[in-house]
Order: C-alpha cells, then sequence, then structure tokens
C-alpha cells in the first residue's frame, strides 16, 4: 500500500510538472547582425554573457529574417509571411499588421499568460495596431523605426527618454536599453509572484542609429579599434564603430544581468529564452562579416541572415548545439504555442521547430524559403501606384540548400562562393528551374494581397484623439525628427477608417503638440524656419492612384485656412460618413508646400 501511495504521489508530480507551462523570453536587439558577438569571431567585441548564452543554447545557424526591422518583427509576432500579415515595410503606411491577424500575444494571452513588451514596437501607433490592442497586457514602448523618429515623443535623445506605458506617456530615468530590460525584469518577478506564467518580449533600439553609447562603453571600444590591427580603418568608421558596437557591449552587459536574475528568482530552469537579431549588420560589411557579403536592407546573405539561440534547462531540449538547416522567424511562433502546450487551428508560414529542439526530428534539407524587401520611397514627395515601399516578386531572394536566387536574375552557389561574387544563374537551369517555380508560386499565393492598405481607425473610443503622424503617409517616406526639422517638403495622406458617424475635428500641426512650436518657427537648433500662409484638408473617399482617378470623381470636402504668423495649429471641422476616407493636408506659402506631419482627430 506504502509503494502504491509512493508511485501515486510522483506520477501526481510528475503530471503537475508536465501542466506546469514554462516561461518565454525573447529578446530581439535593432540592427546588431551576425557578427556582433565574439562567439562568432568579432575582432573588436566581448560579448561574454552572450557567448555564455550561445555555449547553453541550440542554435539555428542558417537562420534567416527580412532585411529591415518592421517586417521581421511582423513575422515575428504572427508567424505568417510579411506579405500575409499586412507589415511589409519600415514606415510609408506600410508596417501595420492586420487587424484580424492574432499576435503571439494573443495566443499567449489567451492561454492564461501575462504578456508583456518593452521596447520596439514597430508596427503601428496608432488603434487598432498598438501593442495593448495586440494582447500585450504590460507595455513600455516607443512607436517605430528608432528613437527620435517621427511618431515618438519629440527630443527623446536615449537618455531619461518618455515611453508610453500602458497607453499613458510617462517620463523615465536612464539610458534607454537599461529602462526597458529593468522594466521587464519587474514584470517577470511580479508574474512569478503572482503565480501566471509569462511572455516578455523585450526589443531594444540599441544598435540602432543615431549611435548613442553609454560613455564608459564607447570608451572601452574606442581604446580596443585605437590598436594597430585596426590602424587600416578610417577615424570616422573607427568612430563610428565605437559608439555601435559599445551598444552592443551594454546589451551584453543586460544580457549578463538578466540571466543572473533568473537564476536569483529562480526562474531560469523553467524558462524559454530566446536570442535573436532583426536583420542584418550596418557595419559589418564595412568592418567584419564573419564571412558573408552583404548588409541591413540588402538580399545578399549578410542582409538576412541572423543569430538565433534557444536555451530551456528544464525543457527536455537536445544537448547545446547547432542546427544547420535553414530556419526562419516565422518558425518562432509556431514552435513556442507546441512547446508551452498552446493549441490552435490556425495555420503559418513557419514551421514548428520543436520537434527539432527535443532531438525528434530534424529540418528537412529540401526547405525552401523566400525573403522579401520593398524598398523606402526615398524621393518620392507625394504618393503614386509604383512606389517603391510597395511589394513586388522580384524584390525577393529564394533560399534552398546551399543555393542563393536574388532578384529572379542573380544565382549564387553559398558553397564554393560564399561572398556570392559569381552570378551562376546560366549555368545551373535546374536549379534556376526549382527556385524560379518556388518564387512564382508563393507570389502567386500572395501578391494579390501583398499591398492592400490597413487603415488606422479614428473616432473610436479606443483612441479619441488619436494623433496621426507623416510616418503613416502613404508611400511617402517622412520617418525621422530631423526630416521635420528642416521642414522637408514631402505630402503624403492617410488612410483611415471612421469607427462611427458624426462631427470630427482636425488640429493641423508641424510640430507635437509636446513642443507647441509656431507652424514657421525653426526648430530648436535654428534650422527649418518656413513661411506659411495657408493651410489646407481634403478629404477624399478612396486610395488617390492614377489608374482610379480617371473613372471615378475624386475627394468628398475641401477646406482652407489663412496661417497666422503666432499660429501654433490650424483646426478644421467636418461631418464624416463611417467608413473609409483618405486624409490630406498641406501648408503653403511663397516657395513653400508641405504636409502636416502631425494631424490630431478628435470624435465630437
Amino acid at each position: 500500500m506504502k509503494s502504491f501511495v509512493t508511485f501515486l504521489i510522483v506520477s501526481l508530480l510528475a503530471t503537475a510538472v508536465l501542466a506546469k507551462r514554462p516561461n518565454v523570453i525573447i529578446v530581439m536587439t535593432d540592427d546588431q547582425g551576425y557578427p556582433e558577438l565574439s562567439a562568432h569571431g568579432n575582432p573588436a567585441l566581448e560579448t561574454p554573457h552572450l557567448d555564455r548564452l550561445h555555449a547553453e543554447s541550440i542554435r539555428f545557424e542558417d537562420y534567416h529574417v527580412s532585411p529591415m526591422c518592421a517586417p521581421t518583427r511582423g513575422q515575428l509576432m504572427t508567424g505568417l509571411d510579411a506579405a500575409r500579415n499586412g507589415a511589409i515595410n519600415v514606415s510609408s503606411g506600410r508596417a501595420l499588421l492586420r487587424p484580424e491577424v492574432p499576435t503571439m500575444a494573443n495566443f499567449f494571452s489567451g492561454a492564461g499568460y501575462a504578456t508583456g513588451l518593452f521596447g520596439k514596437w514597430h508596427l503601428g501607433s496608432n488603434y487598432p495596431f498598438r501593442p495593448e490592442d495586440r494582447g500585450f497586457d504590460e507595455t513600455v514602448w516607443f512607436p517605430s523605426s528608432h528613437i527620435g523618429s517621427v511618431p515618438d515623443y519629440w527630443g527623446n535623445d536615449y537618455y531619461d527618454d518618455t515611453y508610453t506605458h500602458n497607453g499613458e506617456l510617462q517620463a523615465y530615468e536612464g539610458y534607454c536599453t537599461d529602462i526597458f530590460f529593468g522594466e521587464a525584469k519587474r514584470f517577470m518577478k511580479q508574474s512569478a509572484a503572482a503565480g501566471e506564467p509569462f511572455l516578455a518580449y523585450i526589443a531594444t533600439n540599441t544598435p540602432h542609429g543615431p549611435l548613442v553609447a553609454k560613455p564608459g562603453d564607447q570608451a572601452v571600444l574606442a581604446e580596443v579599434l585605437a590598436q594597430p590591427e585596426f590602424a587600416h580603418l578610417s577615424d570616422a568608421l573607427r568612430k563610428s564603430l565605437a559608439s555601435y558596437l559599445g551598444m552592443v557591449r551594454n546589451i551584453d552587459t543586460n544580457m549578463g544581468a538578466l540571466l543572473d536574475f533568473l537564476e536569483t528568482e529562480g526562474l531560469r530552469d523553467d524558462t524559454i529564452l530566446i536570442f535573436q537579431t532583426d536583420n542584418g549588420s550596418t557595419f559589418g560589411q564595412r568592418y567584419y562579416n564573419a564571412g558573408m557579403f552583404g548588409s541591413k536592407t540588402q538580399l545578399w546573405e549578410g542582409g538576412h541572415r541572423v543569430p538565433c539561440f534557444v536555451s530551456w534547462p528544464n525543457g527536455g531540449l537536445a544537448a547545446p548545439g547547432v542546427v544547420e538547416e535553414l530556419t526562419q522567424v516565422q518558425d518562432i511562433l509556431p514552435t513556442l504555442l507546441e512547446l508551452c502546450g498552446i493549441e490552435t487551428e490556425r495555420e503559418f508560414d513557419g514551421m514548428s521547430l520543436a520537434p527539432v529542439l527535443r532531438g525528434e526530428a530534424e529540418v528537412s534539407a529540401d526547405r525552401t524559403l523566400v525573403i522579401n524587401y520593398s524598398r523606402m520611397p526615398g524621393f518620392v514627395n507625394y504618393p503614386t501606384p509604383y512606389a517603391e515601399s510597395l511589394m513586388t516578386r522580384s524584390g525577393s531572394a529564394v533560399l534552398w540548400k546551399r543555393w542563393r536566387l536574388l532578384e529572379d536574375r542573380e544565382l549564387y552557389d553559398l558553397k564554393s562562393d560564399p561572398l556570392q561574387q559569381t552570378n551562376v544563374i546560366a549555368k545551373n537551369p535546374e536549379v534556376l528551374a526549382h527556385m524560379r517555380k518556388h518564387l512564382h508560386d508563393w507570389w502567386d499565393e500572395v501578391g494579390l494581397i501583398a499591398n492592400e492598405v490597413q487603415r488606422v481607425v479614428v473616432g473610436s473610443d479606443h483612441e479619441n484623439p488619436a494623433r496621426l503622424t507623416a510616418c503613416e503617409w502613404l508611400d511617402v517616406f517622412v520617418d525621422q525628427q530631423r526630416q521635420i526639422r528642416i521642414g522637408q517638403q514631402k505630402a503624403g495622406y492617410w488612410m483611415l477608417e471612421v469607427a462611427e458617424a458624426g462631427e470630427y475635428e482636425f488640429e493641423m500641426r508641424r510640430w507635437p503638440r509636446e513642443i507647441d512650436r509656431p507652424l514657421s518657427a525653426p526648430a530648436e537648433d535654428g534650422r527649418g524656419g518656413l513661411a506659411i500662409n495657408f493651410a489646407n484638408l481634403y478629404l477624399s473617399d478612396h486610395h488617390h492612384t492614377e489608374e482610379v482617378s480617371r473613372t471615378r470623381s475624386y475627394g468628398s470636402g475641401s477646406y482652407q485656412q489663412r496661417v497666422k504668423p503666432e499660429d501654433t495649429a490650424v483646426t478644421f471641422t467636418a461631418t464624416l460618413e463611417e467608413g473609409p476616407v483618405a486624409l490630406h493636408t498641406w501648408f503653403r506659402g511663397d516657395d513653400v508646400i508641405l504636409g502636416s506631419y502631425y494631424v490630431y482627430v478628435t470624435r465630437k
């Protein structure tokens, strides 16, 4: 009888352990590539804490993301190709996740997890695209590509910045990366104390530019880069590298503190910890690229092959080591759902790597992937149907075994040509046929929806007023506060969805409310003074393209107002019907025409 009772207790304890779901932490850094780890041979940078995680993890060695940050983040959150989830670009109204697509946070929250985001979101700053709209319970975040972007709180500069905490602006003290890791640890400790498993997504803005490192980290790297072995690098490059690598050094310090925290709190064994970066290195090609060619924004290997480490000490995973077959960022969500026992009938473009992590299966050596990148429309001053921000079939790389097909016109054999210098497309017709068929089949499946416009909702109780920024002008690139400061003469329009019919107020501004500067006034550094005399607002009922304008009347409301020198804003009132609308704005003067960079839309 005693032995039976003992067996029963042991069995129940085993069942309880199996039923206990692991915590999940995902750390994604910004613009740190595969080369920026000492475990990967970096000649200037020491990353002891990341190297420790590297040694303790299963490493996906042929792991791929988008060559730019927002598409990678959308793919991570949804397990879907960017062409399916809507976030195909970094700005220009093309970085918004389809509202109907569930995110990682939705899945985990629905399974009883506490969910938190700390750092960079970059998938929409308005309803219904904000992290709090997409399943995250606890959020400390900034909205767009980098600290100092147009939607960011004005004047944020990495130190003592203002971020959005659970829907409200909040000022913080300290260095940005330290804050994000610190807030994440607070959330983890709180969740553990409440007996809740947690999903913590830590998305640093570092080492993305502007290059602002902590002085101590920068000094260490400057001393290293002053050594004779780096004498071939220019002074300017060494200065930039000291800041860039200094930021990575701070990330490494925070990773060490995170590992220590997990050990101290008794969380390490039952926590899945994933570390990866969002795209290729911004500097690797200029000093050390770990045997690859290319960098961020490019389809060569250095643009999208990045590190990915997975560690779960008590999870029954295989011994630390390397998975050499092709894997991708869309694999992370289905993998985590299986590891955490969260069931769903949703289909993903990625595959679950859980059996691979457990040592029960291998990734097929025949796997074929597509990497796509649509460019920023840097030279477009007003939207066109042919903007670079649109996704195209030819803007793709196809990956198969050792082969890489770029833009449907260049074929490289990584085995004999790792630096991708020799196009062998004419010599390998069978390889080309296989890869081209995969590309064309993929585009036939996603091409019709890839460039569908996602609309910001105005007039909703979830966000009223809604602050619109030029970052969401469709297919026009105004993403940086620097562009606002110089008064860059670009104009675009917002694609909106009116939640409720009624009277709406449109407050047009060149400068955001938090600085309340006159429209014509220069920036704090004296740049960008403009003689603005008139403000115009125009409402239309559809997306303005050449093809549409030939067949349909264009416009449902036009408004104009004279601007006085002391005006900080111009306000119009209009009655809107429920449904889609396009909002156009202009400030005009002698030799001046530019859009209203900020518009605050309020349902009255």
